[in-house]
């Protein structure tokens, strides 16, 4: 999944302040002014994150919100929703329709990047920068290094990508489509064999420190990453 977050705000002024926020954290992002482009630009591209504003022009937030969780497409995009509105009634409201978090104007960027930090450690673990460690392999995804007892592991970026997904993703068992969707992007139209190929050089790159044992073939179902035996599938 491409780690990119969409603004959706009618207002050029808190767009530009939030969007100022985002480039400073280090994210990527996409602007939309209304619920309909905001739609285009999820279709086109399904974002990591989107900030939502309640009172859009035209379709509301909240509308636009529910219509999102309608979707097959993008069903699972958190949702933060941005709102002037206070009441524990429309917080409520905001969460029942799939909102994943809500945060009250005015807010510093300071609590909204932290909002966001919190929502993408529940929902896209992949999409942040915490290190993450299996016994002495480790991947840092702010330098993107990947390291085994302090010796740097060469790989290419899509096994990079590939690794990070496993890592914070263990134990689970993901099928060639899945991976394709949450690792390549749902818009990217590439064989599901692709999947084999990566993970061969993955596991290629990985096994002079014998970590290549940790990218398990489910047989019939795809791949997990695991500390355990494989005699556990």
């Amino acid at each position: 999944m491409p780690n990119k977050l969409l603004i959706v705000e009618d207002e050029p002024a808190v767009r530009e302040m939030i969007g100022f926020a985002l480039a400073r954290a280090g994210y990527d992002y996409e602007e939309a002014g209304d619920a309909e482009q905001a739609y285009t630009l999820v279709t086109r591209e399904l974002p990591t994150l989107i900030l939502l504003d309640w009172m859009l022009p035209g379709q509301s937030g909240l509308e636009l919100a529910r219509r999102l969780r309608r979707s097959e497409h993008a069903a699972k995009v958190p949702i933060i929703l941005l709102t002037a509105r206070g009441e524990e009634s429309d917080k409520i409201k905001g969460l029942e329709i799939g909102a994943d978090d809500y945060i009250t104007k005015p807010f510093s960027p300071k609590e909204l990047l932290a909002r966001i930090k919190a929502v993408l450690r529940r929902t896209a673990p992949e999409a942040t920068d915490d290190v993450l460690e299996a016994g002495d392999l480790r991947l840092d995804p702010a330098s993107r290094l990947v390291s085994s007892s302090g010796i740097t592991i060469d790989l290419g970026p899509t096994e990079f990508r590939l690794l990070h997904f496993f890592m914070s993703h263990a134990e689970r068992v993901y099928s060639r489509s899945q991976l394709l969707d949450l690792v390549w992007g749902s818009n990217v139209y590439v064989e599901e064999r692709t999947v084999d190929v990566h993970i061969r050089r993955l596991r290629k790159a990985l096994e002079p420190y014998g970590h290549d044992r940790l990218i398990q073939t489910a047989r019939g179902s795809g791949y997990r990453f695991s500390l355990r035996p494989l005699t556990h599938l």
